[in-house]
């Protein structure tokens, strides 16, 4: 565990329109979907993340930020 505070907020970069959001993580599980506010593309986590968030946000998911363990949410 770290001492860093836990970060609830990501930017989601769309890799295919390269919109960019800002938004609320959730704490007690892992977004598997984000529809992109710029181009409405379905985004899903890369292979061996557990979330949008980690694939494509600059802050991954709090459960990774707490422990690094890339499984957390599988």
């Amino acid at each position: 565990m770290s001492d860093a505070a836990i970060q609830l907020f990501s930017t989601l970069t769309c890799p295919k329109c390269g919109h960019q959001s800002t938004e609320t993580m959730p704490t007690n599980a892992c977004q598997y979907f984000y529809d992109c506010r710029g181009c409405g593309a379905v985004l899903k986590p890369k292979p061996g993340d557990c979330c949008v968030y980690c694939s494509y946000g600059d802050i991954p998911c709090p459960p990774i930020q707490e422990s690094g363990d890339k499984s957390c949410c599988g």
